[in-house]
């Protein structure tokens, strides 16, 4: 299962990807925002990140205007590697070497089409480890520093 949260300013982009998501059959939890109604990015990107970190999902797809503020509020969270990807190929390189659990985009930014293309590559891409879990690891160090 992965989890989705948006802020007011990704609500519209979410629902896109939402409808996206049930078209594939992808379960999610949606941890808000659940109406276009001003709100704070820090507070999603947190709820969103302890679905992830509890173990209760895999991944989590993060939206507010232009997905930087959000990418920046998860990544606080230990154990957190998010992605602020508007194109393909970030978002697939993202997992293959990166081993991004959180995808973020902003609403502001990516047309829905394009969204739902770069959502399909991150959930459908695997790591590929070797030299580059090594470096993951470096990340996750950083963490205890």
């Amino acid at each position: 299962m992965i989890a989705i949260g948006s802020d007011h300013a990704g609500f519209p982009l979410k629902q896109e990807i939402k409808q996206f998501l049930d078209e594939q059959g992808v379960e999610y939890l949606d941890v808000g925002c659940f109406e276009p109604v001003s709100c704070d990015y820090p507070d999603i990107a947190e709820a969103l990140c302890a679905k992830i970190t509890a173990g209760e999902c895999d991944k989590g797809l993060l939206f507010c205007g232009t997905g930087i503020g959000i990418s920046m509020a998860a990544n606080k969270v230990k154990g957190i590697r998010a992605a602020c990807c508007d194109d393909y190929f970030s978002a697939k390189y993202t997992r293959l070497h990166n081993d991004a659990n959180v995808l973020c985009m902003g609403g502001r930014v990516v047309g829905p089409g394009e969204a739902c293309e770069i959502v399909n590559v991150f959930l459908n891409t695997g790591f590929e480890g070797g030299k580059h879990a090594r470096r993951v690891e470096k990340i996750a160090a950083l963490e205890e520093k």
